[in-house]
């Protein structure tokens, strides 16, 4: 009942200041005392400082008052990229007419903003980082391609030190459990090779990928075990073992094939179920082996995830 309670108060709050927000321009003061808690909740589930998150938000949507955060709810300029379902939003950036996502609330701009930078490879050292070094990670952020002024970092931590964010990076442990802050949809996790630069180029010329530190490739067209392994000097068993493949598996054009073991660790700490997929899907896209999906949450092989379950992809699911 708490927790439902504290929910309530916190949605109702967010959609009180934001009604009296659309009368007006929205100050910096403003926009961080309606969107603080959001900020501390997010980086409480996905570890992202809270700082930062506000920072983003704060010279990506000019506090709310942007073009993308009014008719999009977008507050951090987050683009369709490969594999969005969403509604869309086209205006000018880098390019005339760009595609940019469309959100039903705030707060879904919010979570996918963290889900974005959690599920994103090229991110992924950025979580290395403690939470507390907002430098750090403003300089990450840059670095790993997520803007393209190279005053960015400088942007985001004037920003910070101005109105002195860092302190929510302390978090609070008031609202550190709440599960929803409000309800919010996604799409479904999907690889998108945009995501990710090639390290390598090997076996027949073929790009060379890495995902939790792990080599991958994508499949072609007409690719098969044999096809793989030949051109990696490796036995089709491996492929098929690697990748928790069956034997008759039907590879498909596009779809990530490992060429070495996957991990016993995913490189995000959970991940909420979504619509259409498997514990199998799961784990490819995580870089983990699927015999330690299950185990880690305490299921049987073979038992299918629910919508909306929480599977832990580093730590073991907590007994009841």
């Amino acid at each position: 009942m708490k927790k439902i309670l504290l929910l309530i108060i916190i949605t109702g709050t967010i959609i009180q200041n934001v009604r009296t927000q659309e009368l007006k321009k929205i100050t910096v003061k403003e926009y961080i005392e309606t969107y603080k808690e959001i900020a501390i909740f997010n980086m409480n589930n996905y570890k992202i400082p809270a700082s930062i998150t506000l920072a983003q938000g704060i010279l990506e949507s000019a506090n709310g008052n942007s073009e993308l955060a009014k008719n999009a709810n977008n507050h951090f300029g987050i683009k369709c990229h490969k594999g969005w379902e969403g509604k869309t939003y086209f205006k000018d950036d880098d390019s005339k007419n760009e595609c940019f996502r469309v959100y039903e609330n705030p707060a879904e701009s919010f979570r996918d903003h963290s889900q974005f930078l959690r599920s994103r490879p090229r991110y992924s050292s950025l979580f290395l980082l403690e939470i507390t070094d907002y430098k750090g990670w403003a300089q990450g952020l840059k670095d790993a391609g997520y803007a393209t002024n190279p005053n960015y970092p400088q942007l985001l931590i004037k920003i910070i030190e101005e109105n002195k964010l860092f302190l929510f990076d302390i978090g609070n442990a008031n609202i550190a459990n709440v599960e929803n802050i409000p309800e919010v949809s996604f799409r479904q996790i999907n690889d998108d090779e945009d995501d990710f630069e090639a390290v390598s180029i090997e076996g027949n010329n073929r790009r060379v990928y890495l995902n939790n530190n792990i080599k991958f490739i994508f499949a072609k067209p007409d690719d098969n075990f044999k096809k793989i392994a030949d051109d990696f000097e490796m036995k089709p068993n491996e492929i098929i073992r690697y990748n928790d493949f069956s034997e008759n598996y039907k590879l498909k054009s596009g779809e990530k094939v490992y060429i070495q073991p996957k991990r016993r660790r995913g490189f995000a700490e959970f991940h909420i179920v979504r619509e259409g997929e498997t514990m199998f899907s799961i784990s490819q896209y995580y870089g983990i082996k699927l015999r330690i999906l299950y185990k880690k949450n305490r299921m049987e092989a073979g038992t299918l995830p629910a919508i909306g379950q929480k599977l832990w992809l580093k730590k073991r699911k907590p007994a009841n």
